[in-house]
């Protein structure tokens, strides 16, 4: 190359091929132009080196947010937010209808008492309300059945009866208090509880009354 570069200047009579003569023939030992090489080379390299520390950078933020961006994750990610979901709306519906049924009455959803039961629904609710009526009475009654010996007793020292009729008083009183020792398991734990049971039910019976029976009735 180099001795074409010196034909062609030798071929060229003008300034110009004099200047590339010249510079042909004294760059290789000029030190200015050597420094421009070692320049360009260290240019090039500092190139190099800040494109693979961008590239180092590059792979080190997406191995750092790998389970942000990177689509297998992602995946993952987005199934468990749609089992999520499918799950609250489950809740949600479940809430919905659970808010309906106490909203709603217990009458409505009850099945309609038949026309042939009409009247035995209306007398057994009469017969109800007079138990409850009269409940405390017989719960009166029941509480004195072990006061009657010291009654009896009472009786016969203020000679209020005679004594034929205090025997016969005094057997009745033996066989009051023999059947209500033997009710007494029976009746005396459970009769508060059917009571309170009747009391409670009452309300939802009248109700149910009232909105499928009356209107049949009339």
């Amino acid at each position: 190359p180099e001795r074409l570069r010196v034909l062609r200047a030798e071929s060229c009579p003008n300034a110009a091929g004099s200047c590339l003569n010249f510079f042909s023939l004294h760059s290789s030992s000029a030190p200015c132009f050597a420094k421009f090489a070692e320049m360009e080379e260290m240019v090039k390299m500092e190139a190099e080196i800040n494109e693979i520390k961008l590239k180092t950078e590059m792979m080190q933020l997406e191995n750092e947010t790998a389970d942000i961006t990177h689509n297998f994750y992602l995946g993952k990610k987005c199934e468990i937010l749609q089992d999520m979901n499918r799950h609250l709306e489950a809740i949600l519906k479940e809430k919905r209808d659970l808010r309906k049924r106490l909203i709603k009455h217990r009458c409505q959803e009850s099945l309609p008492i038949e026309a042939t039961y009409h009247k035995s629904i209306v007398e057994l609710l009469t017969e109800a309300v007079t138990f409850i009526e009269k409940l405390e009475s017989h719960l009166q009654s029941v509480r004195n059945i072990p006061q009657i010996p010291h009654m009896m007793n009472n009786m016969v020292s203020s000679k209020r009866i005679e004594p034929a009729v205090f025997s016969k008083l005094e057997q009745l009183t033996e066989q009051i208090l023999k059947w209500e020792e033997l009710q007494k398991e029976v009746y005396s734990n459970n009769l508060w509880i059917y009571y309170l049971i009747f009391i409670i039910t009452l309300p939802l019976t009248r109700s149910c009354l009232v909105k499928n029976v009356v209107p049949h009735l009339s």
